[in-house]
């Protein structure tokens, strides 16, 4: 392998054995300070070192502008659990716009996860904690009530595993929010959208409220990509702001209710 620098140095491109197989850490040409993790082949996470405001994979955009949006503008303070951890560069978001939020990230890789507070620079508990352990075995040991913001971005592969998008997964997800919490789930998904459908299908079985985020594209079944879903007990607010911060992105996406 190469790359086997030891932990707590600055990022050196290269391979690192983890858990789960390899993790390829790759410079961004278009950024000096920027990085490019893979895990076990597949693209998983962008960070800049020198911006956490800076989000390269769109879908994130549109988590951000969601949260950004929820209920009805910016809080001082939000409790946040990521499910799926890779580079945290939603964790590192959120901290640079909420700073004095309270995180935990749910990551499966033990080594993945030590890596990334060595590289990356994670803020320390009880900013952000970082929990070894498998989502869908973790989330139904957490107290109800206990999150404003849930986060499930997980992959085996390129695919979102079966135990973290099942209805009683989502009855699990709508247990840990707190009243007027929000649930945002990335998904993944081919021009078919059979995932898509059977997704929106499930959330919508335990949430009063359910949306999707996308660009039109994916929406008209013409290409592979990402469905971000927002799920919550209460109505969503403020959608003419977050339609037009979607409007307004790099990849421009929609805001339609399931």
């Amino acid at each position: 392998m190469s790359g086997m620098a030891k932990l707590g140095t600055a990022p050196v491109p290269g391979t690192y054995e983890i858990d789960t197989g390899t993790a390829s850490l790759e410079r961004d040409h278009y950024g000096e300070s920027s990085w490019l993790l893979r895990v076990n082949g597949v693209q998983s996470s962008h960070v800049d070192l020198n911006d956490p405001l800076r989000l390269e994979f769109e879908y994130m955009r549109w988590m951000a502008a969601a949260i950004n949006q929820w209920p009805a503008g910016p809080a001082p303070y939000r409790r946040v659990l990521h499910l799926g951890g890779g580079a945290c560069s939603m964790a590192r978001w959120v901290t640079a716009k909420y700073p004095t939020s309270r995180q935990v990230v749910v990551e499966l890789d033990g080594k993945l996860a030590n890596y990334v507070r060595e590289w990356f620079d994670l803020p320390k508990a009880p900013l952000l904690r970082l929990r070894v352990g498998d989502a869908a075995e973790v989330t139904p040991t957490l107290t109800e009530n206990t999150r404003d913001i849930i986060i499930r971005d997980v992959f085996a592969g390129n695919k979102t595993p079966a135990s973290v998008s099942s209805k009683e997964f989502a009855e699990q997800i709508k247990r840990v929010l707190d009243v007027g919490g929000l649930y945002l789930a990335n998904c993944g998904d081919d021009s078919k959208l059979e995932e898509v459908r059977r997704e929106s299908q499930v959330l919508s079985e335990v949430f009063e409220h359910v949306a999707m985020i996308s660009d039109p594209a994916m929406f008209k079944g013409r290409r592979s990509g990402n469905v971000v879903f927002a799920a919550s007990q209460v109505p969503f607010e403020n959608l003419v702001a977050l339609e037009r911060d979607l409007r307004m992105d790099a990849l421009p996406a929609q805001f339609r209710a399931v």
